[in-house]
């Protein structure tokens, strides 16, 4: 037989377990309202009901952490969503198996990262390591806002202390300031907001909170080599021992091929009859295939490598790992860099340095792209500014046709009564005191 009773303190108190069994004592103000008293000593409010024919029991909370007073009220509030046509128990269960940050993340890695390029998904894994998991890692996805995303990125743009670079004695290393980092927040909150559409996609949100996210302002760099660095550049190289790095840069300095691409180049890559490089997509940024035409020097690099690799080696310039590229020349950029005097250029700069000589020559912004391998046209718009040129001389040229024409005026200190034209050796004598002046 039930057992009913208008559940007081006391009564949940005073309840003694049953040996071997767990029991419940109903409540007779709020239908299917109980404690239960387990057969260890403790005590926890129930809600029995039926939902689509199926009996169900929830447990809501533990005396005597809950009263009496506050398990009856919030029991009343389950009751009228019942009769609603809810089901607390299962909108309770969706909430614990409701997709958290983490989950999203670890399916965005297997859905998107296995597209891009070995580099650019490594970027991606680190930002969601160090930014986007710290942060929010135990959250459901449904729970991040708007402002929480731009909670995240100023604390990425602010960037953080890190060890100086720069070695006062051989025994410690100083603590810079932190660093800011616009441009990198500005990668997260791609991450972020290419993670969180895949979140509506799959169903999991309505909406993508990191949409319209603020950008921070971006200064592309800027350098380029000068024909006296170039020339540095060029004999520092041809005195190099190491002739695999010095390959590299040379193919890099003479393509404006990105440094990955010409590490992982193979010799099936090149037709030396049509002077051309074939780039797999695998190689590329844009992930497509992407030929380029090179130059007779570029194709005498290519004849020299073959004769230096060892027979059967795919590689242009094979590493020290057995079947694989080299994987990096940081060091011996490092020395080059002292060599040359050229601390602040980047391997990349070389790129930049190809598409300023493409436009001296006078190559148009397509063609550049298209050397280059841009996807987008923006991309190659950074060097407009290179092309003033033809735009200087013809604001030039009406600056010239503008300007005031000279003409020749008497001495104002000599009388206005010699009227008649002086003599050519007057005029040679005199010649001191004429003035120019203007309209």
């Amino acid at each position: 037989m039930v057992n009913r009773q208008k559940l007081t303190e006391v009564i949940v108190r005073d309840a003694e377990p049953a040996e071997g069994r767990d029991y419940q004592i109903f409540d007779t103000e709020v239908r299917g309202f109980a404690v239960c008293i387990y057969r260890g000593g403790g005590r926890a409010f129930t809600l029995d009901y039926r939902y689509a024919g199926r009996q169900r029991r929830m447990t809501f909370g533990r005396w005597p952490e809950w009263s009496v007073s506050a398990a009856r009220t919030r029991a009343k509030e389950l009751r009228r969503d019942i009769d609603a046509g809810g089901d607390p128990l299962a909108n309770r269960d969706a909430l614990r198996e409701a997709p958290r940050i983490a989950d999203l993340i670890a399916r965005y890695v297997d859905v998107h990262l296995t597209h891009l390029a070995k580099l650019n998904a490594s970027d991606q894994r680190s930002m969601m390591e160090k930014f986007i998991t710290p942060a929010w890692g135990r959250m459901l996805v449904t729970e991040v806002s708007a402002y929480d995303v731009e909670l995240l990125l100023n604390k990425v743009a602010e960037g953080r202390a890190r060890p100086s670079k720069q070695k006062p004695n051989n025994r410690a290393r100083k603590l810079q300031g932190a660093k800011l980092t616009p441009v990198r927040a500005n990668r997260v909150g791609e991450v972020v907001r290419k993670m969180f559409a895949y979140a509506v996609k799959w169903g999991w949100r309505d909406d993508n909170p990191a949409t319209g996210f603020r950008r921070r302002m971006e200064t592309p760099r800027e350098r380029y080599l000068s024909q006296e660095e170039i020339a540095c550049l060029a004999t520092a190289l041809d005195a190099a021992e190491d002739d695999r790095a010095a390959g590299i840069i040379r193919l890099c300095m003479l393509t404006g091929a990105r440094v990955g691409e010409v590490r992982q180049a193979r010799f099936e890559d090149f037709n030396l009859e049509h002077l051309s490089w074939t780039k797999p997509a695998t190689t590329t940024k844009q992930r497509r295939v992407h030929r380029v035409p090179i130059s007779d020097e570029a194709a005498a690099i290519v004849r020299q490598r073959r004769l230096a690799v060892v027979s059967g080696s795919p590689w242009l310039f094979p590493g020290d790992t057995p079947g694989q590229p080299v994987q990096e020349i940081r060091r011996f950029w490092a020395r080059i860099q002292n060599e040359v005097a050229i601390p602040d250029v980047h391997i990349h700069d070389l790129r930049h340095t190809f598409a300023s000589l493409l436009v001296s020559g006078g190559a148009s912004l397509e063609m550049i792209g298209k050397l280059l391998g841009h996807s987008q046209m923006q991309t190659t718009q950074r060097y407009a500014h290179l092309m003033d040129s033809p735009l200087r001389a013809g604001v030039d040229a009406v600056a010239n046709a503008f300007k005031p024409k000279p003409r020749l005026v008497h001495d104002a200190d000599r009388p206005a009564a010699a009227a008649s034209p002086p003599s050519r050796a007057g005029q040679r004598a005199g010649a001191k005191h004429l003035t120019v002046s203007g309209s």
